[in-house]
């Protein structure tokens, strides 16, 4: 069979591509000028293509979870889970256009015939195009010598190539890094400041993704990385007299604000608003389609966006970067040092009550919605809205550890002095915040808090979902299971006497605290079962018990 573009290789290429993105991120930063020299275009493309990947990520679960567990997804499906992922995501003006390119292939392979398993040369040569063309639809004024521009060479560059789907993305990726090195000849922004352009830099990461998730070779992501078509990052070009820049280039005394939202709205209200936003500011892109839209935007007069988007439909998840706070030194995230406190501990919680426990304990909190993972980008924000020159972060999640690290990365770029203590459930997290004590040297503070953590086992309730093989044996569809640090150590039947059971596990090696967080759902007499079976059967053993909230299970158990 030649080689095709299937549903593995979605999955493939999103992962691909935040490796890729990851290792460019701080140079995509660094030669950050156009439209704004806001220094983020790689922290956006890579917090978009996060959003992309968990939800491809989240449809691959869902097809393993099923009845049939070895089906895979259709590649349309990952196709629309990747666009719908990276449109909810979106970042900043690149990262926006990255979701309408994503948006346009998704289009393209959905207009062919039924649910195609793969797509050879032919349909992913028309996937390009159509993803370049949407792109300049939905950039109200295009600018050539962009990210626009570096789509357009990789489609044209596909068109051209002759063989097969390894040809063709071979093929597209030698096109952008082509297009992205002439990119300093279009636009004299770039050419002035001696770069190539920020958000096409993105893309050829992007595309040399895709090139290794279909070919198989990690050369394409490893020279995504290195310099484009034999230049640096930066084009090497001198620096051009200040009237060398085009009439139309970005300048000082633009657009103060940038503002983001997604929109709930009906096609022909979008159209109207558009028009709108055009005549308020500049860098407009809206992308989206079927009831739901991304909408981008530089403006000085913030309300009036905001009520153009109210007109239209439903705006919500609203972001508003003031470019001056952004760009500001040494201040990090807009707060002069003067104004920030000396030290501040972020949570990553579920449920109302452990988040406002954690509050009360003096954490900034990440709450989570039920059924999702937060974004690294999340944490990010979290991190600033601290406002502290130290930071110690608490993911209390042991599936979060890489987007907490790649938030921890953001912080640190920001100028914040971040430790990341790997805890992997809310009780380790209590417990460190516990011991938590600001007037300590930092690094002392960490020590202490990460020992707490450690000397924390953690234990929890869940109920099966479908027969499966677990470490205890095998359950069936609604079983009461107790797992010890994310492992099954009992099977039961009931709620209270499997918690009973995994407590007599974990306090068979000792302990002095049990710590017991209920559930939403847990019944009413669960934490008076628990507590009684312990006072009886453990001497000198003390209980906390708190409403958690959490719905992710029914108890959350702690043993210090």
């Amino acid at each position: 069979m030649p080689p095709s573009l299937d549903a593995s290789a979605v999955l493939a290429w999103c992962r691909l591509s935040l490796q890729a993105l990851g290792r460019a991120r701080e140079e995509i930063d660094a030669i950050n000028v156009y439209p704004v020299a806001d220094g983020d275009t790689g922290t956006n493309l890579y917090l978009t293509l996060e959003s992309a990947a968990q939800a491809v990520e989240a449809v691959f679960d869902a097809h393993a979870t099923a009845a049939a567990p070895a089906a895979l997804p259709s590649l349309p499906e990952a196709l629309r889970a990747m666009s719908h992922g990276a449109l909810i995501g979106a970042r900043g003006n690149s990262g926006t256009i990255l979701a309408q390119l994503l948006r346009g292939m998704n289009e393209a392979v959905a207009a062919g015939a039924g649910e195609p398993v793969r797509i050879g040369a032919a349909e992913l040569r028309a996937a390009l195009r159509t993803a370049a063309a949407s792109a300049y639809e939905a950039v109200a004024r295009p600018v050539e010598g962009t990210m626009l521009t570096v789509a357009v060479g990789a489609a044209q560059a596909a068109d051209a190539a002759a063989g097969d789907v390894e040809d063709v993305v071979r093929a597209a990726y030698e096109g952008a890094r082509a297009a992205l090195a002439a990119t300093p000849e279009q636009l004299g922004v770039l050419r002035r400041a001696g770069v190539v352009d920020a958000g096409g830099l993105g893309l050829v990461a992007v595309l040399g993704a895709l090139a290794d998730a279909v070919t198989g070779d990690s050369a394409f992501t490893s020279a995504s990385a290195e310099r484009p078509s034999g230049t640096d990052f930066r084009a090497g070009h001198p620096p051009h007299d200040e009237e060398d820049l085009c009439p139309d280039d970005a300048e000082p005394g633009g657009p103060a604000f940038e503002v983001i939202f997604l929109l709930e709205a009906a096609d022909p209200a979008v159209a109207a608003l558009r028009t709108r936003l055009d005549a308020l500011g500049d860098s407009l892109v809206v992308v989206g389609g079927d009831g739901l839209w991304h909408v981008h935007v530089h403006v000085d007069d913030v309300g009036a966006a905001i009520e153009a988007g109210i007109e239209a439909g439903r705006p919500y998840r609203i972001r508003v970067t003031h470019f001056a706070d952004q760009t500001r030194q040494p201040a990090v995230a807009g707060i002069p040092r003067a104004e920030r406190a000396h030290r501040a501990v972020v949570a990553v919680v579920r449920g109302d009550g452990l988040a406002a426990l954690c509050a009360r304990a003096g954490a900034t909190v990440v709450a989570v919605r039920p059924g999702e993972q937060p974004a690294s980008g999340e944490i990010a924000a979290a991190i600033r809205r601290a406002h502290a020159h130290e930071v110690v972060l608490l993911p209390n999640d042991r599936d979060l550890r890489h987007a907490a690290g790649a938030a921890v990365e953001q912080a640190r770029a920001d100028g914040v002095r971040v430790a990341l203590i790997p805890t992997r459930s809310a009780v380790q997290g209590l417990a460190a915040l516990a011991v938590h004590e600001p007037s300590r040297r930092f690094d002392e503070d960490v020590v202490a808090m990460t020992s707490a953590a450690g000397a924390t086992r953690y234990g929890e309730l869940a109920v099966a979902e479908h027969r499966s093989w677990t470490m205890a044996g095998v359950c069936q569809a609604g079983d009461v299971l107790g797992l010890i640090d994310g492992d099954v150590a009992v099977i039961g039947a009931d709620l209270a006497a499997t918690a009973t059971a995994l407590l007599d596990r974990m306090l068979a090696s000792g302990g002095e605290l049990v710590t017991l967080i209920l559930g939403a759902d847990a019944p009413a007499d669960l934490a008076t079962t628990v507590d009684t079976h312990v006072r009886g059967a453990h001497l000198a053993v003390d209980t906390l018990i708190y409403e958690g909230g959490q719905r992710s299970c029914p108890l959350l158990i702690g043993v210090e």
